[in-house]
């Protein structure tokens, strides 16, 4: 038991080292969260320090809980979020002061403060805060019912607002003066995280076809990986969304060596491309599910072949986006139009076959109309692609 501890003791430790090598070298994902986590810490602490140390209040919780609460991944996000979390508890502070004034500190009166605060935390306006509507009133409720005099009672809610304003101003301004996130290598990593998947399953399907091997468990792993790059698009668009959100009231913008960073038009165009694509995949994995396991009539190999090399060289241009960079673009570029090339020859061969072989392309219950119709298509949104790649990267 001792051995088998020390080992797991070791291992984790070997883990956390990795962990903190990697964030201490590279840009990723353990830098962003060690900042996140050690910006968040130092808010938190200062708020702290004014509303328990300067302030002597009552409740100084609120303003370490406000300012860790608005901490995000951007500033825009974060100052969003402060004003909404702001406009969240000034509401359900005020929803209490109405009420108790009017009714009390009773039983009914907490009845219908938690009514009216839970239907006004309903409203979208205020987002992902809805919710703080409601705690904060039932936290001025309670500060409200200890509260011995009037005058007490209005300064212990007055309180409860300034030192969620005093937490979300700490919260946005060390955020904003140290390390302000630029998060516009997110849109790179999440288009070549796309374009990996696509390439992986392009590859498989190029190493099927050419063997003729695409029974029905081949087929379901291309489904599956068909459905693995649909969810790798919703983690583009996100990536591309983030990267978008950490511009706005960022000065890291203004400094020299990143103006070159700060246009995603090129992301966005190969983003809806790639995605287009990801659907004529999915189209063709459905069909090759359907295969007839015997061919009596015809001979397709030729056809088959044919297209396995024009599925190889969209996989070939989808790698190189996979290992897509900002600093060497144009170079890429020129790389992914020179495949581009290669894949529409490819392409014509695919159609010359179909036709020398007398593919049956109008039999639905095979699926090689939906290979040619859609390798047309596909051919289409990875020039498309290349294009909007090239086009950015001259600008």
């Amino acid at each position: 038991m001792g051995k088998r501890f020390e080992a797991k003791r070791m291992e984790w430790l070997r883990s956390c080292t990795a962990w903190v090598k990697r964030a201490w070298s590279t840009p990723g994902h353990e830098r962003n969260t060690a900042l996140l986590v050690g910006k968040s810490a130092l808010a938190a602490t200062l708020a702290w320090w004014i509303a328990y140390d300067l302030l002597n209040a009552s409740s100084p919780a609120f303003a370490p809980f406000s300012a860790v609460l608005i901490m995000n991944a951007t500033v825009y996000k974060s100052v969003w979020q402060a004003l909404r979390y702001t406009a969240a508890v000034t509401v359900g502070v005020a929803v209490q002061a109405a009420i108790g004034f009017l009714a009390g500190p009773d039983l009914f009166a907490f009845v219908l403060v938690a009514v009216i605060a839970l239907c006004i935390g309903r409203w979208p306006a205020l987002g992902e805060q809805r919710s703080q509507v409601a705690t904060a009133a039932f936290f001025a409720f309670s500060t409200y019912a200890t509260a011995t005099t009037t005058s007490d009672k209005v300064n212990q809610l007055g309180q409860i607002v300034l030192l969620v304003l005093i937490g979300c101003g700490l919260g946005v301004l060390v955020n904003l003066c140290i390390a302000p996130p630029l998060r516009y290598r997110s849109a790179e990593h999440g288009l070549q995280m796309l374009a990996g998947r696509i390439a992986t399953l392009l590859d498989d399907m190029a190493d099927g076809l050419c063997t003729g091997d695409v029974d029905a468990d081949r087929a379901a792993k291309w489904r599956r990986a068909g459905e693995s790059a649909q969810h790798a698009v919703g983690q583009a668009r996100a990536g591309l969304h983030t990267a978008e959100n950490s511009l706005p009231l960022n000065p890291r913008r203004l400094l020299p060596a990143h103006r070159g960073y700060l246009g995603f038009d090129r992301y966005r165009q190969s983003v809806d491309a790639l995605e287009r694509a990801v659907y004529q995949l999915g189209s063709l994995t459905r069909s090759l599910g359907r295969w007839r396991e015997t061919e009596d009539t015809y001979t397709y190999s030729p056809a088959l072949k044919a297209y396995a090399d024009f599925a190889a060289s969209l996989r070939d241009i989808a790698l190189v986006i996979a290992n897509l960079d900002s600093d060497t673009l144009a170079e890429q570029a020129e790389e992914m139009c020179r495949l581009a090339t290669t894949a529409q020859e490819a392409l014509q061969k695919v159609l010359g076959a179909a036709q020398d072989n007398n593919l049956p392309l109008s039999d639905a219950s095979r699926p090689y109309g939906v290979l040619v119709v859609e390798a047309t298509r596909l051919m289409e949104e990875f020039q498309n692609t290349c294009d909007a790649l090239k086009d950015t990267a001259e600008e």
